[in-house]
């Protein structure tokens, strides 16, 4: 793996970390590919218990890098197709994994970064957080996170932020599902440390069971997700390359508005 990601294990807790701090820990295919096989390499390793997911320096994650999202303009919708299913391989085996797993949301999410939040079993951040769902803002959708994010806060809160992509805080991330707690950030290792404290006094076999019930019987399955995952990749990849998306692509990378956005 390359450094955009680092792995430590202590004892029986895997902290992966986004290693981008100087682009917020945006996304790009190495990073979704690096971070897909740290969480199998956690998954195959019984000595870890717990797995905790968070972000190196101010910043959770920004969601898509901005050359990523260049080169995936510059694209065929067969090439963004493919891209988008990793990025949905990504987030089904977080969602999926037999351990419990703790997003520490050390900073702002945005994005793929809020499906991250979204595909962990807990998650924790800290106040002054600020999150969005702001693919529209681009002519786009939050398609393959979009499974994940509504599973955490509902469909009457997804359609809002989904169609609004507004800026919220972290006390919102919280009302609304995304987080279960909102800490102080010199608070926010104790609370991840007593959260984890709970974790391990459960049986391994029994919370991966569990962890799948609450799964199956909230309607989510590995399998009815990899068929909205293919659907979501075919969303993606034509918004993409429609003109709308085009334009929007195109605005964000000059730094300007896109025409339709009113002043």
């Amino acid at each position: 793996m390359s450094d955009a990601i680092l792995v430590t294990i202590d004892g029986a807790v895997a902290t992966i970390t986004l290693n981008r701090p100087s682009v917020h820990n945006a996304f790009d295919d190495i990073l979704i590919a690096d971070l897909t096989t740290a969480l199998d390499d956690c998954e195959r390793n019984r000595s870890v218990r717990a797995v905790v997911l968070t972000g190196a320096g101010a910043s959770f994650s920004a969601g898509a890098d901005l050359n990523w999202m260049r080169g995936m303009a510059q694209a065929s919708g067969d090439a963004n197709r493919t891209d988008s299913l990793r990025l949905a391989t990504l987030m089904r085996t977080l969602n999926f994994l037999s351990k419990p797993t703790l997003a520490r949301v050390n900073g702002s999410a945005y994005g793929g970064g809020v499906g991250l939040v979204a595909c962990c079993d807990i998650a924790i951040g800290v106040d002054g957080a600020k999150f969005s769902l702001s693919e529209v803002k681009l002519g786009l959708v939050p398609a393959v996170i979009s499974p994940y994010v509504i599973a955490a806060i509902g469909m009457r809160q997804a359609r809002k932020f989904f169609i609004s992509g507004e800026v919220f805080d972290a006390a919102t991330a919280a009302r609304i599902g995304l987080l279960h707690d909102v800490v102080a950030p010199d608070q926010l290792d104790a609370a991840v440390e007593r959260t984890l404290h709970f974790l391990t006094k459960g049986g391994p076999l029994a919370q991966a069971e569990a962890k799948q019930l609450a799964l199956r019987v909230g309607g989510m399955t590995r399998e009815s997700a990899e068929r909205l995952d293919a659907e979501n990749a075919e969303l993606i990849a034509r918004l993409r390359v429609s003109a709308e998306g085009q334009t929007g692509l195109a605005a964000f990378l000059d730094k300007r508005a896109p025409d339709w956005a009113r002043e």
